[in-house]
């Protein structure tokens, strides 16, 4: 399985979480990561080039922090010019189909801020449908993402563990739950364990 991690923060440099976790990516040659504010500094996004990274992996990662209950500004401009009608998406748009999607997200506010009734109002989950509809529209499989929260706070050793969990997570090829299941089936089919309601 060839991982794609597409790095998406304005100031790296200045980031505890996501810094750290580059760290840690950079220290698995068999990850490719794509550090998308350097390249695009301009922001003029080379849609080709962009578009042959996807190609070419089977996983693809979105690692960014959480702006405004979305995304980094280049990260949208990147999904407006990169998953073009026609090639992502539309008629003959099949490019990606069956491409793994991952998001890896920190927020700077604690866990329980995100959750229903909490002071953002809403989970996690929720606030991360237009991604989750984002993979959907280009037929990829959207993945359990990977979510680190209350930064702001965390000490060196959260964010150390925080980066070997994240590693892990990324390239765990039981990601994906129905490969899971199918090795669980598998595994209760073979010990001859039967599905009991």
């Amino acid at each position: 399985m060839k991982i794609l991690v597409n790095v998406f923060h304005p100031n790296l440099e200045q980031s505890k979480v996501n810094r750290r976790w580059v760290t840690e990516l950079q220290a698995h040659p068999d990850i490719t990561i794509n550090h998308c504010y350097s390249h695009y500094a301009d922001w003029k996004i080379d849609v080709k080039r962009e578009q042959e990274l996807l190609l070419a992996h089977d996983r693809i990662v979105f690692q960014h922090p959480f702006y405004w209950y979305s995304v980094p500004p280049l990260m949208k401009k990147w999904f407006d010019d990169v998953l073009t009608y026609a090639w992502a998406y539309g008629p003959g748009g099949t490019a990606l189909q069956g491409k793994e999607w991952v998001s890896a997200i920190s927020t700077g506010g604690p866990a329980e801020s995100y959750l229903a009734g909490g002071y953002n109002n809403y989970s996690m989950s929720e606030l991360l449908k237009p991604l989750q509809q984002t993979a959907n529209l280009i037929g990829a499989k959207f993945l359990p993402y990977f979510l680190f929260q209350g930064a702001v706070q965390a000490t060196q050793e959260q964010v150390d563990l925080s980066a070997t969990q994240y590693v892990d997570h990324i390239t765990n090829p039981e990601l994906d739950p129905q490969v899971r299941l199918r090795r669980l089936l598998l595994e209760m089919e073979q010990a001859g364990t039967q599905l009991k309601a």
